[in-house]
């Protein structure tokens, strides 16, 4: 965090300061911000939040111990530290994230992106912080820092320095990413793609669209949207912006999109791209798995150019990236048997993605095996939607269906329905009764696809499966 005082502190949050020891009003506080006390460092600032499990304020000692010259809680703690009282310690985070970021802004020097979409996010914001960093301090979130806590803590990590700030704003209702980009205020939003996940707490198709179309409204006047092209919802963005003022930059496969992808070839080992960008032709041979993160690609090319750096060179970062982020589509495993990890998220989008990218890139003498939990979030969605995985799963052949957990059975079900019997799906209640049969069943030259939302834990069975075919 940039150098405050503890008044200056106490001013952004609209707190009450209470000192302790030898500190005064003027005490200047420097470091990280953290509501995990396990992560606060010496000289850092601790926010007590109150948890559905646990309380902050339970830790401020913690904290201390650690170093901690401040919390912020919301009420007084008996502890041998300044505090900070507040009414609501994640609105004072928020309140301290927007000052921060506005006190960095008047030195003139930062460029601000923000990006949402119902799939995507989090890869998008790995590769484009990946363009960025050669060309200056660059701060974006630790894995997917994208919610009201997570988001202010990643802007609170900027210094006087940092010349570039990628955000990431996901949600879970309407109103979130307003309140979130409405702490910075991009000089530009970017948007994926509109689809099913999370549709369950949006209330449908239709409210995910005005809920990802908030980051648009909140781009600053004279700012620059970046909308995916093949996406008719996203492509409905296009006359927000125009009616705030604010230009738009497409991507996508199609011939309108300024940075497109016009031929792609997937592999085992990665995706080859022909791409046009600005008119000019380049080839992108990009490391992280699957055709669906060319998408992604595009669009940090596409915000990347529109801050000035050179397509070329762009192009040349991105091939440096060897993993988007663990746990999405992560090779581990063996050429043997090859196991990909893509179990941290799951929607039906996402769902069907990687199924595709397994079929795609298992050759004529080796096995497709799909492993399979529940996608989270989907509400009077969830079954329709599970039952089209299944569906889905058959159609493109997958040879092995393993589905795990009772959110996840309309799978196995429909798998049946559509002909895959005789073993090829088979279904277990846990990923322990799953990880026993697979052990036994996997051989060489399979290619195993494990992919869930993060709420079934296929993830650690995705670790165990990669550690044994090692």
């Amino acid at each position: 965090m940039i150098s405050l005082t503890l008044s200056q502190l106490a001013d952004a949050v609209a707190g009450d300061l209470h000192l302790f020891g030898d500190d005064t009003p003027e005490t200047v506080v420097d470091g990280p911000v953290d509501t995990d006390s396990r992560a606060i460092v010496a000289g850092g600032v601790f926010v007590a939040k109150p948890g559905e499990q646990t309380d902050g304020h339970r830790f401020v000692d913690a904290a201390v111990a650690s170093g901690a010259a401040l919390a912020i809680v919301e009420r007084t703690v008996d502890a041998s530290v300044s505090q900070i009282v507040v009414a609501d310690a994640v609105a004072a985070l928020a309140d301290l994230a927007r000052f921060v970021v506005a006190r960095v802004r008047e030195r003139g020097e930062l460029r601000i992106v923000g990006i949402t979409g119902s799939n995507g996010k989090t890869t998008t914001k790995n590769l484009l912080a990946r363009i960025l960093e050669d060309d200056g301090e660059t701060v974006s979130p630790r894995a997917s820092f994208n919610n009201e806590v997570g988001a202010p803590l990643t802007m609170l990590r900027l210094t006087d320095d940092t010349r570039f700030l990628v955000s990431e704003f996901g949600a879970s209702g309407p109103g979130e990413i307003a309140r979130l980009a409405g702490l910075v205020t991009p000089d530009i939003g970017v948007v994926l793609m509109v689809g099913m996940a999370h549709a369950g707490g949006f209330g449908g198709i239709e409210a995910t669209f005005h809920a990802k179309s908030e980051l648009v409204r909140a781009v600053r006047t004279g700012g620059l949207a970046i909308l995916n092209a093949d996406d008719p919802r996203v492509a409905a963005m296009a006359p927000i912006a125009a009616e705030r003022g604010i230009d738009v930059r497409w991507f996508g496969r199609g011939d309108t999109a300024e940075v497109r992808a016009v031929d792609v070839e997937v592999t085992a080992t990665g995706t080859r791209a022909e791409l046009v960008v600005d008119g000019a032709p380049l080839t992108l041979r990009l490391r992280v798995l699957g055709e669906h993160h060319v998408m992604n690609a595009l669009a940090a090319l596409a915000a990347a150019t529109a801050l000035g750096i050179d397509a070329a060179t762009a192009v040349a970062r991105l091939e440096t990236v060897e993993l988007a982020e663990r746990w999405r589509m992560q090779p581990l495993g063996s050429e043997r048997v090859r196991i990909i990890n893509d179990a941290y998220n799951a929607s039906p989008d996402s769902m069907a993605a990687a199924l595709r990218t397994l079929a795609q890139i298992t050759g004529p003498q080796e096995r497709t095996v799909a492993v399979l939990g529940a996608m989270s979030e989907l509400g009077e969605y969830a079954e329709e939607e599970h039952d089209r995985v299944g569906l889905l799963a058959v159609r493109l052949g997958i040879q092995r269906i393993v589905v795990i957990g009772a959110d996840a059975r309309r799978m196995f079900l429909e798998a049946v329905a559509q002909g895959s019997w005789d073993s090829e799906a088979v279904f277990f209640a846990t990923a322990d009764e799953a990880y026993d049969y697979l052990v036994t069943e996997l051989r060489d030259g399979d290619r195993v696809l494990v992919k869930s939302s993060n709420s079934a834990g296929l993830r650690f069975l995705g670790d165990r499966l990669g550690e044994f075919f090692a």
